[in-house]
This record gives C-alpha cells, sequence and structure tokens, in this order.
C-alpha cells in the first residue's frame, strides 16, 4: 500500500514538474518573440518597458504641455541629458538607465521610444550600421520651424537623437538612406515595409 502511495505521490509530482517546466519554457519563447528580431546584420534585441513607473515618468515630464511638440521635447530633453557611457553588454531597461544615469544610444533609445509610446505617440526605432535612433511622427503646424524629415512610404518623420545632449526635434541625417535597412516598432516586434525612403523638407 505504501509502494502504491509512493509511486503515485511520485507520478504526481513528476507530472507538476513536467507541466511547470513546460509553463516556463512557453513563457521563455513568449519572451523571446517579444523581443527579438532578425535583422540584415544579425539579431536585434529590444529592452523596452510598459510599466507604471514609465507611465507615470511620461506624464510627469509632459504635465504642462498642450501638444506633442512639447511633450516629445521633453521628453527628448530628459533622455539625452542623461550620461552617454558605452554600454558593453545586453542593452539595459530603461528603469535600469535612469537608476545607473547613464546609457548608449540603444539603452537611451529604448528609454526613449518607452516615453513616447506611454503618451501614444508614434515612434520607431531606426538601425543603421552600430548605431540606433528613434523616429517620431508629429503634426507639422505645431513645429515651430520646418525642418527635414525621413519620409518613409511618403509619411514624414523626424529624427530623435538620445546621445546628443539638448538636441531638439528634427535632428539631421548623417547616414546616407541606403544605410537605413531596418526599421523596427518594438512594441509589435516587427519590421516597418519599406517601400520608398526619401529624406527631405
Amino acid at each position: 500500500m505504501n509502494h502504491k502511495l509512493s509511486l503515485t505521490l511520485s507520478k504526481i509530482v513528476l507530472g507538476s514538474l513536467s507541466l511547470y517546466f513546460l509553463y516556463l519554457f512557453s513563457q521563455s519563447i513568449i519572451v523571446v518573440n517579444q523581443h527579438h528580431i532578425n535583422t540584415d546584420d544579425g539579431l536585434y534585441i529590444n529592452s523596452t518597458s510598459q510599466d507604471s513607473y514609465i507611465l507615470t515618468l511620461s506624464q510627469t515630464l509632459t504635465h504642462h504641455c498642450h501638444n506633442n511638440v512639447c511633450r516629445v521635447q521633453n521628453i527628448l530633453d530628459y533622455v539625452t541629458n542623461i550620461p552617454y557611457k558605452i554600454n558593453n553588454f545586453q542593452a539595459q531597461s530603461p528603469q535600469k538607465t535612469i537608476q545607473k544615469n547613464f546609457g548608449d544610444c540603444d539603452d537611451k533609445s529604448n528609454l526613449l521610444i518607452s516615453l513616447l509610446h506611454e503618451l501614444n505617440i508614434e515612434s520607431y526605432f531606426v538601425l543603421v550600421p552600430k548605431h540606433i535612433f528613434v523616429i517620431v511622427a508629429l503634426d507639422e503646424v505645431h513645429v515651430n520651424h520646418f525642418k527635414e524629415g525621413l519620409y518613409i512610404n511618403n509619411k514624414k518623420y523626424y529624427i530623435l537623437e538620445s546621445t546628443a545632449t539638448n538636441s531638439s526635434i528634427g535632428f539631421p541625417l548623417r547616414y546616407s538612406l541606403n544605410e537605413i535597412k531596418t526599421v523596427i516598432d518594438p512594441f509589435k516586434n516587427e519590421k516597418i515595409e519599406i517601400k520608398n525612403l526619401e529624406w527631405k523638407l
């Protein structure tokens, strides 16, 4: 009787452990699918974040703004004033970048786009050789002066350079158009199909 009970309990324990392992495995696949995307240069891993801390920070930084130009510039000012420092490991989470008070282009771009996303401001990652920057769609009627922008599929986006201290919306494009091969929506974890690409007013 004791032997049968022990055998039954062993099967229950093994079954439970197997189910738990399958659960952990499925969760790791979900995490990989949400943060990994194949590019021409290999695998890109984003470390964006959506949580109450990032939401509260984005709202605090923009509480007095009445349009998205003001919101974007305030968030950009906050991120660009975090000191630039090369991070030789995987990109930090936005919270880590704030906590450590430093980051490279990956770290600072992850923080920047996470803050913008919490305010439902359309923005994407642009991957170029050895660098990443953010582009944002804005209603030009609120832009104080016309600036060149990156047109993707005939829609204008302004460059936000997270590593340039006190930079403004509409940072100049420092790369050739043929170096732009990947534009990513990190929150959908998908590449934007580029049918045409221009840099102009």
